[in-house]
């Protein structure tokens, strides 16, 4: 049995349209679509910490990453992205690499470029890896350098400071010379699995990672996939400022715009990789799981970003679809918790390896189709910041035990209400179960991080400053 595994950057749940809609209206996925109607779907997935790298961690190994003990990573050639943002720990062996000792050929074709950053081992067990350069801020040309009036077209004039001045140059730059559909990111990305397939028939058995960075930002389409959701023109606009930025009704409306786009793109492109393995009649004997690291807020409750307090559903709800040989299975929908690291654990059984090294995800399909949970709550680490996610509340809090946020997950009043004060034994249960998910305690690095962060805004000065003690 083949197994593939398709990851997608900052693609959010609700636009794939099967799922839902997001709040600015239907996204067109009508590959995703079909994907949907044809695998086993999970509705309540969730990382097991973010951002890109440490996600990306446990689901290669499918060990925890939170909360983060010897994660303070400062190594020449990249920044401080977020605690845990550093190469895959030397004593855990990766699912590619078990996979290659069970007969497996193994493959990683990524244009994440973080993961091919120096001293990052993300390639650790893969026959061929494949980096496809260009993304973001990837160093990947050093010309021709924009002129102002190019960095005022792609950045409006408000949104202008040096770091986003910076990023905008580099983008620009790397696309220089890409601007045929076919050579924009995922087209690339999929192309090249694609070509992978077909000179790889010979394999007996395969184990294929696809990695998409799109559609992460910046949001570059082509701009008749921008028109499908906003045919007015106007300044450019293509990225995040991380921030509770308040742009005009326009310039949100052309993110939201580009960003639809690009999932479309993304989607337009799955589906010529699909329809390769159908050609090649893969699907016939190849397991193919969908799923992305995190998703984006354009806009949600203000904010313009991804950040992991307070974490919000638009971030931390991510897609999970497994389309099995033949279909089976289509159609089977699971509200069982599920997080990346379980994802791992799934693969590593889906092979059938029977020696397998001690690892943390728990496999989920046989118990998904029994209708039997894994486990009762998600915690979800990110740097300082846990995340506890029950079938009904949603927790966020500092290590310092400050910045309290106890949501509802549903009904009226879901995410606009903070609880903590009204029920502080549902914070302590919850709370606990973040420590204990820690091991017990949480490092003093990040400890001593949160005493210094702000808290979220709308927090109760009880519920936001008071540290709440675990003794009974």
């Amino acid at each position: 049995m083949n197994i593939v595994i398709v990851i997608f950057d900052s693609l959010r749940k609700d636009c794939i349209g099967c799922y839902r809609k997001p709040p600015w209206g239907k996204v067109f996925t009508p590959n995703f679509d079909r994907f949907f109607e044809e695998s086993m779907v999970f509705t309540q997935a969730f990382p097991e910490s973010l951002p890109t790298l440490p996600a990306r961690r446990a689901l290669y190994t499918g060990k925890r990453v939170y909360p983060f003990f010897n994660g303070d990573f400062h190594l020449k050639g990249d920044f401080v992205g977020a605690a845990g943002w550093g190469p895959i720990p030397e004593d855990q062996p990766t699912v590619a690499e078990i996979l290659r000792e069970n007969g497996y050929r193994t493959c990683l074709i990524s244009d994440v470029y973080h993961m091919f950053k120096p001293s990052k081992n993300f390639w650790r067990g893969f026959n061929q890896w494949t980096f496809l350069r260009g993304q973001e801020t990837d160093p990947a040309r050093s010309g021709p350098d924009l002129t102002q009036e190019q960095i005022d077209y792609w950045l409006p004039r408000s949104l202008q400071n040096e770091a986003s001045v910076r990023f905008i140059r580099q983008c620009i730059m790397n696309m220089h010379d890409r601007w045929q559909e076919e050579e924009f990111f995922a087209p690339r990305v999929f192309r090249e699995a694609s070509k992978w397939l077909t000179q790889n028939q010979d394999a007996e058995k395969f184990f294929l990672v696809v990695e998409s960075f799109d559609p992460h930002e910046p949001w570059l389409v082509p701009p008749y996939y921008r028109k499908m959701y906003l045919k007015q023109e106007g300044p450019e606009q293509v990225k995040s400022g991380y921030s509770e930025e308040q742009l005009d009704r326009y310039l949100l409306q052309r993110t939201r715009a580009n960003y639809s786009g690009e999932v479309t793109m993304c989607d337009r492109w799955f589906g010529f990789f699909m329809e390769t393995m159908r050609v090649m009649g893969l699907l016939d004997n190849t397991i193919v799981i969908f799923t992305s690291d995190h998703g984006h807020s354009i806009g949600d409750n203000g904010y313009m970003g991804k950040r992991g307090y307070p974490s919000m559903p638009e971030v931390y709800e991510i897609p999970l679809m497994i389309r099995f040989p033949g279909t089976e299975y289509k159609g089977r929908a699971s509200d069982i918790i599920v997080q990346h690291h379980d994802i791992a654990a799934e693969i590593l059984n889906l092979a059938k390896i029977e020696n397998k090294p001690e690892i943390e995800g728990i496999a989920f399909i046989e118990n998904a189709l029994k209708g039997k949970k894994i486990r009762d709550h998600a915690t979800v680490g990110w740097g300082p910041n846990p995340t506890v996610i029950t079938e009904n509340w949603w927790l966020n809090f500092k290590m310092d035990m400050t910045g309290i946020l106890l949501y509802r997950r549903k009904g009226q009043y879901a995410f606009s209400r903070n609880y903590a004060e009204k029920h502080p034994e549902i914070v302590k249960k919850l709370i606990k179960l973040a420590l204990d998910d820690a091991g017990g305690s949480f490092p003093e690095w990040l400890v001593d991080i949160a005493k210094k962060q702000q808290d979220a805004p709308g927090c109760s000065d009880l519920a936001s400053r008071g540290t709440i003690s675990l003794q009974k």
